[in-house]
């Protein structure tokens, strides 16, 4: 069965949202490199609507390795407003998220990957979808911002690996601890 595995950057006082504004020098060769070889053990990538929106327009053309392999893996957005999602690959899922993750986790393939932790990371959180969850804690204060905790089920983790880069960024890998 394939593995989702959530990959989030977050700062130190766990805002997530606008990652590009806050990384700065943090997010350098080293932490590029890791979430290539992310990448590459993935064939699939799920998102929503506003992730789908960001991504469709930053990495539209393969221009290197990290972007290529984003634009020729499949990707699953879920979303019940976008019209369409024509961006190469790409799926567009109405349907309840659990349902299709998990259909999605039964088909022959490498990883699937998720980042940032919206309403569909919250959805296989919750679910008990995910597999693994990536915090590429960054060592910046941002003061304001999209959180990544959110109201909703307790889950219990248990600590996988911890690493840290030459920048600082500290990449903490949890494993859902339940059932």
């Amino acid at each position: 069965m394939r593995k989702v595995i959530e990959s989030t950057l977050v700062s130190v006082d766990g805002v997530i949202g606008e990652p590009h504004q806050w990384t700065g020098e943090h997010f350098g060769d080293e932490a590029a490199a890791r979430a290539l070889e992310q990448l590459t053990r993935s064939d699939a990538m799920l998102m929503g609507r506003r992730t789908y929106e960001m991504f469709s327009t930053i990495w539209s053309e393969p221009v290197d390795d990290y972007a290529a392999a984003i634009y020729t893996m499949s990707k699953y957005v879920f979303s019940s407003t976008l019209d369409h999602a024509d961006w190469n690959n790409t799926t567009l899922i109405r349907g309840d998220v659990a349902s299709a993750v998990r259909d999605l986790k039964h088909q022959a393939g490498q990883d699937i990957v998720l980042y940032g932790h919206g309403p569909v990371g919250q959805a296989d959180l919750e679910a008990n979808l995910l597999d693994e969850l990536k915090l590429w804690i960054h060592p910046v204060v941002v003061g304001s911002g999209t959180l990544w905790f959110r109201d909703g089920k307790t889950s219990d983790l248990e600590l996988v690996a911890t690493e840290t880069t030459a920048t600082g960024v500290v990449i903490v890998t949890y494993r859902p601890a339940g059932p």
